[in-house]
């Protein structure tokens, strides 16, 4: 029996393999025949064993803690998301439903049994998440089985809105001091779980979308107002009756406020960010900067933006903006050993170059990474852009950990293992200190 074939007895992969033989049998069958009965029970079966499968796979990944330590990479949820090729996000939520499944019971079992989807059994464990610590554990234990068994009715937008009033079913006499409590707490929340999102589109534009506080809101609104003076702008489309002019419409004044407010902030007021000031790099040549109709490449982080040479020369005017000087290959120079740590604008060149952090896999951008020597100072490596490489903080650890190898790859990144011989090294002691 080879390795490959004695890997597989496990029953778990056993299960995978006749999962997958199954699918594959039916993998060319049309469902266009299928009477109208079938198909409705087919829909059914196959979300109950959608489910199933889920729960299975969800059970490995609260058992798989050592993936992320023997590979290298960050935790379990970053080797996830490379190896299957998922976006991280859904690699972390994915990982902390495994979390919740293997410390709910009842949760899981509903779960293995096909009786809840996983978007139900996330909403019922943050719901459970959510009760007071301080409750009997019968009555959490009553929650849970409460919240499971309207999920045989319910679906997740209306689960969650049960949850809510959970209490008032599974403890009535302390409902209401809970929920003054509660209310307390979700304003708190507010600032912790507020959320802004950016959506690059092919045509310059940018979808934002943003879950924030509402005091925050409120004052962003009055921001903008100062910039937009909407008394004066009245409603869409509508003549002013003065000039002839159309008044801009709310939305669109807005967002024009928005990228004025933007411009005028002194960058010399905020955060630093990567270890200098917060900065946006142009890169451009010359002779497109004298052109009218240029292009210039900005980057802000790991992606550059191409824009017009005008629109950088009008940053320029209000922005903190870095130019970066190249050369003919379009490699900036670097200043050998001159100094042990890179200067901020040769950081600046190592993170225009690598846009992320170099560990295979790592989504970090560049931005929040330190830049390491590729031939350490100690050994006479030089501080330049070409022998910096930018690593997040947990893979700069690692390529100083003595228990991992590392390997560069031709496209730059950074391969991490760790190292095999060491235990057989521990072993090999250990049999020699006891007379072996």
């Amino acid at each position: 029996m080879s390795v490959a074939t004695a890997t597989r007895t496990h029953p778990i992969l056993g299960c995978v393999d006749e999962v997958r033989a199954a699918l594959a049998a039916v993998g060319e069958v049309q469902p266009v025949f299928m009477d109208t009965a079938d198909k409705q029970t087919a829909l059914v079966e196959l979300a109950q064993a959608e489910a199933q499968l889920t729960e299975l796979r969800l059970r490995v990944l609260a058992a798989a803690d050592d993936i992320g330590q023997e590979s290298g990479a960050r935790d379990r949820s970053a080797w996830v998301s490379h190896a299957t090729r998922t976006d991280p996000a859904t690699a972390r939520a994915d990982t902390t439903l495994a979390q919740h499944l293997d410390h709910r019971p009842q949760l899981a079992a509903a779960m293995r049994r096909g009786h809840l989807t996983a978007a139900q059994a996330r909403v019922i464990a943050n719901a459970l998440d959510d009760l007071p610590t301080h409750l009997p554990a019968q009555v959490a234990l009553d929650a849970e089985a409460t919240l499971v068994t309207f999920a045989a009715d319910f679906r997740p937008l209306e689960l969650r809105r049960l949850a809510r009033r959970l209490l008032d079913v599974v403890a009535p006499e302390i409902a209401e001091a809970e929920e003054a409590r509660r209310l307390e707490e979700e304003e708190r929340r507010a600032y912790a779980t507020a959320s802004l999102k950016f959506h690059d589109q092919p045509d310059g534009l940018t979808r934002i979308r943003g879950l924030l506080p509402t005091t925050v809101t409120e004052r962003l609104k009055r921001y903008l107002q100062a910039h937009t003076s909407p008394r004066k702008q009245g409603h869409s489309g509508q003549d002013n009756g003065t000039t002839g002019e159309k008044r801009v419409p709310q939305h669109r004044a807005y967002a024009r406020a928005l990228a004025a407010l933007l411009e005028h902030l002194d960058p010399d007021q905020l955060p630093e960010h990567g270890g200098e000031p917060t900065t946006v790099i142009v890169t451009m040549t010359l002779d497109q900067l004298r052109t009218d109709l240029a292009t210039a490449d900005m980057i802000t982080g790991e992606d550059a933006h191409t824009i017009s040479a005008s629109h950088a020369r009008r940053l320029a005017c209000t922005a903190q903006i870095i130019p970066a000087v190249l050369g003919t290959d379009s490699q900036p120079l670097d200043i050998g050993r001159t100094a042990r740590l890179h200067r901020p604008h040769q950081r600046r060149a190592i993170r225009l170059r690598d846009r992320r952090c170099r560990g295979e896999g790592c989504t970090i951008p560049a931005a929040w990474c330190e830049i390491h020597h590729k031939v350490p100072w100690s050994q006479g490596g030089p501080t330049s852009v070409e022998d910096g490489v930018c690593f997040c903080s947990h893979h700069h650890h690692l390529i100083h950990d003595t228990t991992y190898d590392h390997t560069w790859l031709p496209n730059g990144d950074v391969r991490f293992h760790r190292r095999q011989r060491r235990s057989v090294e521990v072993r090999a002691l250990h049999l020699e200190l006891i007379g072996f």
